[in-house]
């Protein structure tokens, strides 16, 4: 089976679109674009299929398709390669995997010590509770009519668990080319990943559990590729496609099997260096809000964010603990082109979450914090459904408790969020107002040299840290 997934694969890139049919938009897709008024470009035209059959009578396997960057992810030797990239309407031939060694397997990047947890449904409330969405819970508005997907690299049981609403999966789609099953023993972590969503069980509450939503899978099980980030930006164009909203993905990049792969921190997390932290960029441009993890590479020699994390217009997250304490492992920022990153954080040291076989345990990483950020967003855009993408993300980052400051050690942003304040503020970006109520919002207050934070009866220092 390794054999199989070890063959080699490149990216072609296109001279053209020269047919020009319909937007490969769904009805969803369509109506969202005329509602915010973002119009269909090049970008949505399907690649030519002429070029593809020639392909193909060539006998290249192709694994998909992008029409964001017009060419085909496929598979086939370096002297057919050699051919493709003759062809006249053929600009690029690019490798994407090879058969190098797998260093890493199949647990790869993850901060994976968990446990099974005792008193959990308190801390079920907690991890809600930091960013204030209990509230906006409490009036209704749990991520009904708004569409998500969850992209990961397994999730296993996710189709049969009890804690999960299963009616609200309105398909899934599989971007490797590994053999497993969707639903097979391919690792659990999007499935736990997905339960800070979706779960609903006795102690525990997911964060937008009334949101329908696709699952996406588009990291290979056992090896480190930048084949696995086109599989990313072929399940990011999916998602356009059908008209997702927010878009989870607790995935990151920057070593590889083949070390000359590698990216520089100095001057590739730009947000315009990577194709997949392009295509981030691209889908909220097209009105989707994608949360994408910072890392867990704080205390590796790596220290930073990974692609797609860099992606400008997104929500990069990072993990703290219920005291509002930066997780040590958290990647920091910023971009290497100076941006703040990550933007906000959630919960993700001790994360409570629902394990394949229906058990709550907790567990950490950026990657939990991830959804958690992913299911805000979506309750309150249930509640604001007439605003946009970018309005939606500019309210969680405003609502912010550092906001308009950031830390200073560039781990945690502009802090955690506070959903019931993003709800209630008046629209950022000016274009329409909410009516504003009485409710608790964070103060500063300046304590000789010192400037400190109250928040929910808490107070913090300018790094995010409680101090009393």
């Amino acid at each position: 089976m390794l054999a199989l997934i070890l063959l080699f694969a490149y990216f072609v890139s296109f001279t053209d679109k020269p047919e020009k049919t319909t937007p490969q938009l769904s009805a969803r897709a369509m109506e969202q674009r005329q509602k915010w008024g973002i119009e269909t470009d090049e970008m949505d035209y399907p690649v030519s299929p002429m070029y593809m059959d020639s392909l193909r009578r060539m006998g290249v396997m192709i694994y998909h398709q992008s029409r964001w960057f017009n060419g085909v992810t496929c598979e086939m030797d370096e002297a057919k390669a050699a051919e493709v990239q003759a062809l006249s309407f053929v600009t690029d031939v690019e490798m994407t995997r090879d058969s190098s060694f797998p260093i890493y397997g199949v647990e790869k990047r993850k901060v994976t010590a968990w446990e099974s947890a005792s008193e959990i449904g308190a801390w079920t409330d907690e991890q809600l509770a930091l960013y204030n969405l209990i509230p906006l819970h409490e009036a209704g508005f749990e991520g009904q009519g708004i569409l998500m997907s969850v992209c990961d690299i397994g999730f296993y049981n996710a189709n049969s668990l009890a804690g999960f609403r299963s009616k609200q999966e309105l398909g899934h789609y599989d971007f490797t080319d590994d053999t497993e099953g969707f639903y097979g023993s391919t690792g659990t972590h999007g499935t736990e990943c997905l339960s800070t969503i979706t779960g609903l069980q006795e102690g525990f509450y997911g964060a937008a559990t009334r949101a329908d939503y696709y699952l996406m899978r588009s990291e290979e099980i056992h090896t480190e590729s930048p084949k696995e980030m086109d599989n990313l930006v072929a399940a990011l164009e999916k998602a356009d496609s059908l008209g997702v909203n927010v878009f989870s993905v607790s995935l990151g990049y920057y070593q590889f099997d083949n070390g000359q792969w590698n990216l520089n921190k100095t001057t590739d997390l730009d947000g315009r260096t990577t194709r997949v932290s392009r295509a981030a960029t691209i889908a909220a441009r097209k009105g989707m809000l994608v949360c994408a993890s910072a890392g867990n590479e704080a205390e590796k020699l790596w220290g930073t964010i990974c692609v797609p994390a860099d992606a400008d217009s997104i929500l990069t997250v990072g993990a703290v603990d219920t005291d509002s304490i930066a997780g040590s492992f958290s990647s920091y920022g910023p971009s290497s082109d100076g941006r703040v990153k990550p933007e906000v954080c959630a919960v993700g040291v001790q994360t409570t979450l629902i394990y394949p076989d229906g058990t709550i345990i907790t567990s950490n990483g950026t990657s939990f914090a991830t959804p958690l950020i992913a299911g805000l967003a979506a309750s309150l855009w249930s509640a604001l459904p007439n605003e946009n993408a970018m309005q939606i993300r500019e309210r969680i980052i405003r609502s912010a408790h550092l906001y308009p400051r950031h830390d200073a050690n560039n781990q945690m942003g502009y802090g955690i969020p506070d959903a019931w304040e993003a709800y209630m503020m008046p629209d950022p970006t000016g274009i329409g107002t909410v009516k504003i109520e009485e409710t608790e919002k964070p103060r500063k207050v300046i304590r000789g040299e010192q400037v400190l934070i109250i928040r929910h009866g808490h107070i913090y220092n300018l790094a995010g840290q409680r101090v009393e």
